[in-house]
């Protein structure tokens, strides 16, 4: 199943009036907090979520943005009127850096009708969509986190993947190859993973490549239906977004939550330049 949808798609879906549930997850690192980017303007209907408190756990031993506790995500998702058998619709501003985090959880906690919004709030925007700043008080949802359904890495098997497998890093070039860090307190890459900076999965307007163009990209880097694959990035967020990805272009592959900024919490773990 394609978990991606168009402008023109979210549009039909909303004119009909068939039941979806939209989720605006904007954020970002270092710009503006995303629940005041939201109050400015939202589709019709979207209900904010915030990322760093109920899309992560706090920052600690797991890195910088660690999964959630399922039960309390669970509750997050129910308060913003997640239902089970509901489709649901995540965006953020552009390029689904940041929406992917919510798709991933989701799906992996048991929902199978998640959908991130290809191009986000902008291209809705740029075609003319309708805009919103009012209050959204959804009715309650009925979601339950199921056990996590998708492959996730610890430490050790991101190692052992990188080294029998293939580890994708996700982030920039230049935080890969360790010549510029503003994030994290140490620079560079886990021993044997290969730099696929996810950022260039999308065009100049931040939609998704076409699934056979993802496919090619991925296969040239070794990809393949019979390679173990696994992703991480700073601290699993962006990481998401490379699975979804490699989703479009009809590949599996596991998530290093903790990431980077986990991998560093141990000196003993080596570092790659």
């Amino acid at each position: 199943m394609n978990p991606l949808v168009s402008v023109g798609r979210l549009a039909e879906l909303l004119v009909s009036g068939e039941p979806v549930t939209l989720l605006d997850v904007r954020w970002s690192l270092d710009g503006p907090p995303g629940r005041d980017v939201h109050a400015a303007g939202h589709v019709p209907g979207a209900v904010f979520v915030d990322l760093d408190k109920e899309l992560s756990a706090p920052a600690g031993d797991g890195g910088r943005h660690p999964l959630p506790d399922p039960e309390r995500f669970a509750a997050a998702m129910r308060h913003a009127g997640v239902r089970r058998h509901v489709p649901v619709v995540v965006y953020d501003q552009r390029d689904g850096l940041a929406a992917a985090r919510a798709w991933w959880l989701l799906r992996h906690h048991g929902h199978d009708r998640v959908f991130l919004l290809d191009g986000g709030y902008d291209a809705w925007v740029a075609a003319g969509g309708s805009v919103s700043a009012a209050d959204v008080t959804p009715p309650q949802g009925d979601f339950v986190a199921g056990p996590g359904s998708s492959a996730v890495l610890d430490a050790a098997a991101a190692a052992a993947l990188a080294s029998d497998g293939l580890l994708l890093d996700a982030r920039s070039g230049e935080r890969y190859r360790g010549e510029s860090e503003t994030v994290d307190p140490v620079a560079g890459h886990i021993p044997g993973a290969v730099s696929v900076p996810t950022v260039d999965n999308v065009d100049a307007d931040g939609r998704f490549l076409g699934a056979e163009e993802l496919r090619a990209r991925f296969a040239a880097l070794g990809v393949g239906d019979d390679v173990a694959v696994g992703v991480y990035c700073g601290s699993g967020v962006v990481a998401a977004h490379e699975v979804l990805a490699l989703a479009v272009a009809g590949y599996d592959a596991a998530l290093y939550p903790g990431s980077w900024s986990h991998w560093i919490s141990d000196t003993q773990r080596p570092v790659a330049r």
